[in-house]
């Protein structure tokens, strides 16, 4: 049996997670509630965060997987892309552990073991498929070929569509983290009440600087007509919002499964979350006779399961990392 420790550091979530024979047996994940007051995720606290969290939510992952230490066969650890500072509390404790157990080290990529989060569970794809890989700080249409050859088809220019959301809920005065508020007040909304503009762009690849500067105009604009324009059509401004970004992405990710004559889509990525996007995947799918892979959520967001996962897959293979391997903030696909 080959057991896997897993470490996830790259942002604001400290998380450790088990896996034996790439079965996950625990994951666990500590939020970070102090970047509330600023609106946004402060990489210094959240670097001094994990080294608090690291060390209970590893205890807490092998205690609830029934593992000992001594048991873990190898370490496998975000190496990038992410902050620094926070990559940096991951990867020396995975280090740490892995020569104090003289075990060995499994890098892995964070934006891939996004799209490996789907070989979690008995419901997995087909190789090849395309993911479409969306977060706060990634929009990417992914190419896979097999569990590391992965090719990017698409991709942000700009902004990522996560970041679209969260800069529309700071626009709309949300608090932090605003893309769940979006979420569930887009579910109380009309989607059809304001019509925002598609980004002209060629090929497989995404834009979103234009329609938030084209949401913040409307903002402006309607607020200088009625203070209270916000909070009276909240539900309809972020059904609205939320039906763009979707149909940005859905129709990017229609295009490149008609042109590359895949069969099996998926979703992932923080963003995956949403419900609006989720549903959106589906009905395409459905629409198209396509297969369609959505993982849990607790699966989507940044979780040390992915981690495990890929790593198990990394181990099989033997490929390893060396002790003086050094985080990356970021890291080629």
């Amino acid at each position: 049996m080959s057991i896997i420790l897993a470490i996830e550091s790259s942002c604001d979530e400290t998380s450790a997670a088990v896996c034996a024979d790439g079965v996950i047996l625990s994951n666990v994940i500590a939020n970070q509630t102090i970047h509330e007051a600023y609106g946004g995720v402060v990489p210094e606290l959240a670097s001094r965060v994990h080294q608090q969290n690291i060390v209970p939510a590893v205890q807490q992952a092998l205690s609830g997987a029934k593992v000992n230490k001594n048991d873990v066969d190898a370490v496998a650890f975000t190496r990038g892309p992410g902050l620094l500072g926070s990559l940096l509390v991951g990867v020396s404790f995975a280090k740490a552990f892995a020569l104090a157990k003289n075990i060995p080290l499994v890098e892995i990529n964070h934006m891939q073991a996004h799209v490996l989060a789907h070989f979690i569970g008995d419901n997995k794809p087909s190789f090849p498929f395309l993911c479409l890989t969306v977060s706060g700080g990634h929009t990417q249409i992914v190419l896979v070929k097999d569990y590391f050859d992965m090719e990017v088809v698409g991709q942000t220019l700009d902004d990522a569509a996560g970041e679209a959301m969260d800069k529309t809920s700071k626009i709309l005065g949300l608090p932090y983290p605003g893309g769940p508020l979006i979420d569930k007040y887009a579910r109380l909304g009309n989607p059809d009440a304001y019509k925002f503009p598609e980004p002209q762009i060629p090929g497989f690849d995404f834009s979103f600087s234009g329609l938030k500067t084209a949401i913040l105009y409307f903002i402006r604009d309607n607020v200088a007509k009625n203070p209270d324009f916000v909070h009276q059509n909240l539900n309809d401004i972020c059904a609205s919002v939320e039906k763009r970004i979707a149909t940005i992405l859905l129709n990017k990710l229609g295009k490149a499964a008609l042109q590359l004559g895949i069969k099996d889509i998926a979703l992932a990525g923080g963003v995956s979350a949403n419900t609006g996007l989720r549903q959106g995947v589906q009905e395409l799918c459905n629409l198209n006779g396509w297969n369609c892979f959505i993982p849990k959520l607790e699966y989507c967001t940044d979780n040390a399961a992915m981690i495990a996962i890929a790593g198990y897959y990394k181990f099989l293979k033997g490929e390893f990392a060396e002790q003086d391997v050094t985080p990356l903030a970021r890291m080629p696909f």
